[in-house]
């Protein structure tokens, strides 16, 4: 865990592992000891489970950490039969600061600037999100466009959660009391922000207003009027790293609602207008904004902050995840390669553990997730894992059902070299995973995850990358190759798995005095119509076998 601030308690502190570490004095599932420490605060109804994000370029995968993890703790709340509310804020108040690189369209589908109208973004550095035209052309604003990803997101793995705009909360007056509070005792907020933030003088005032001009966001204050709710500012420049963002050198006046309070007040003022009681954070935010969103709301708005969790960043492919890098994925681009519950468990996983999102071995996630399934059903001899799977799962699938069936994911990308569904299902049956008395859903629910499987072994181009002919392609072998073609044949109908048949290849092609390269070519000629494939035997022995020995021998 990336801290040591020991005011966090023991909600992140002590949950259990989740991967097989589990302690016994503690639940089986992370989120109960959460849910423990906010009950012992005993909150008023509804309890409200806070995330939030600035909407600065595409709404991917890592953005979506802060709603799972409030999900899950949510769920247990609920079935301990508190009324719970999940929120959601977009902090779209915030300037665009810099051009992103890459966005996401309605569907999720990532894309280059050179795909929008990236001068919607340009001409609008420092203004507000919400001020800024979707790049698109079809929601009212960027920050609209960039939280209705987010909302069909969750609507995706059925999460209900609320969005709400900070900007509504400004112009509602939601925010009005905090930001006069923060400015009636400026003093007081200065001395607090000075403990974390440099070039915080006697002139600072913690509010910036919207330039009524050219409506950027501006941080200068010239004078501040708690009786009419009114800054006097001057709209000046801003710097962004070694960038520079021009003021109009504008002279105005604005209302509490014309402006926005500095993101380290602006957290912890969220906490009082939500009422909030929980909220996960990335461990960014544990090293630098919690302490000072803490301390703000202690000893400058006098509240109480919520209980805390810090949850460690996930890589991708083994790279921290990075708009501005295009190292980045989309929850819409992940459910194209996994069911909702695969992705869900992957959030269900202990939150304090790092880990990697590696997309080339996605079998091993869709693995680890088929074992937590059958461990939930008491199938798997491992204890911890058992604990946590039996905790854990109902949260994780819309519904416990223990006839389903799982075809391993590998499998399915092979069964996804074919499009005859006939073919599939013999194929599957032939593996025992299918039988006569299997129910047509069951056998039509399992077969869902072959067209995912299909689109990860596109995605990755890896050895499942194939096309199965269903038709006997064209083909002219020498005479050896045939007979070697029928042994082969032969050898297969005895019924060996496909370690065996992969050795025998090599046999078969010696005993017959034919070059090993010309034998498997003659095999994928047969089977993929090309000079190439996957592991050939391991491959056949997954196919069904008179398909196979019908092949080998040139028939129809």
């Amino acid at each position: 865990m990336a801290t040591n601030d020991p005011s966090r308690g023991d909600a992140a502190a002590g949950a259990t592992d989740g991967d097989g570490d589990a302690d016994a004095a503690h639940h089986g599932f992370w989120a109960d000891e959460v849910a423990d420490e906010i009950e012992a605060r005993d909150p008023d109804e509804p309890v409200v489970v806070k995330g939030g994000v600035s909407p600065s370029g595409v709404a991917h995968l890592g953005n979506f950490n802060e709603i799972m993890r409030g999900y899950f703790v949510a769920e247990v709340l609920r079935e301990r039969g508190h009324e719970v509310r999940q929120v959601f804020t977009s902090d779209d108040k915030d300037p665009l600061r810099k051009l992103p690189r890459k966005l996401a369209d309605a569907d999720g589908n990532i894309v280059g600037l050179g795909e929008v109208d990236a001068g919607a973004l340009g001409r609008n550095l420092g203004k507000p999100y919400t001020s800024i035209p979707d790049p698109f052309g079809e929601a009212e604003s960027y920050a609209a466009h960039f939280a209705a990803l987010l909302k069909a997101d969750a609507d995706r793995l059925g999460v209900p959660v609320e969005m709400i705009s900070n900007t509504e909360l400004y112009d509602n007056g939601d925010f009005d009391p905090v930001v006069e509070h923060v400015l009636e005792h400026a003093d007081t907020a200065r001395e607090v922000l000075g403990e974390y933030q440099s070039k915080v003088d006697e002139d600072y005032v913690p509010f910036n207003p919207v330039c009524a001009e050219c409506g950027k966001i501006t941080e200068t204050v010239t004078a501040v009027d708690l009786d009419a709710g009114t800054v006097d500012y001057v709209c000046t420049d801003m710097t962004v790293g070694d960038n520079t963002i021009d003021g109009c050198g504008h002279e105005g006046t604005a209302t509490f609602r014309e402006g926005k309070l500095p993101w380290r007040f602006e957290w912890p003022g969220q906490w009082q207008v939500l009422g909030v009681d929980f909220e996960p954070f990335g461990k960014d935010h544990a090293e630098g904004s919690w302490p000072s969103g803490k301390d703000i709301a202690e000893n400058v708005l006098g509240i109480e902050p919520p209980v805390p969790m810090v949850y460690e960043w996930f890589t991708l492919n083994g790279e921290a995840l990075s708009s501005s890098a295009g190292n980045i994925v989309t929850v819409a681009e992940m459910l194209d390669l996994l069911e909702p519950e695969v992705l869900r468990y992957f959030f269900a996983l202990n939150p304090r553990k790092a880990r990697d999102l590696d997309l080339t071995r996605l079998d091993q996630l869709v693995d680890d997730f088929d074992r937590f399934e059958r461990a939930s059903f008491g199938e798997v001899d491992d204890e911890s894992l058992t604990r946590f799977a039996e905790r854990a799962y109902p949260f994780v699938v819309d519904e416990v059902r223990e006839d389903r069936v799982r075809l391993p994911y590998t499998f399915a990308a092979v069964l996804g070299m074919t499009d005859d569904e006939d073919l599939r299902v013999k194929m599957a049956r032939n593996e025992g995973f299918f039988d006569e008395d299997t129910p047509d859903e069951v056998v039509e629910e399992a077969l869902g995850r072959v067209e995912r499987a299909r689109r990860w072994a596109e995605k990755m181009d890896n050895q499942y990358n194939y096309r199965l002919q269903v038709d006997l392609p064209e083909f002219d072998f020498e005479p050896a190759v045939e007979a070697a073609l029928d042994d082969l044949a032969d050898f297969v109908a005895e019924g060996h798995d496909g370690e065996a048949i992969q050795g025998e290849i090599y046999e078969t092609a010696r005993r017959h005095d034919i070059e090993m390269g010309d034998f498997f070519a003659a095999g994928y000629r047969l089977f993929f119509d090309a000079e190439q494939g996957p592991r050939l035997g391991e491959f056949l022995g997954e196919l069904e076998r008179d398909f196979v020995v019908t092949r080998l021998r040139r028939e129809d």
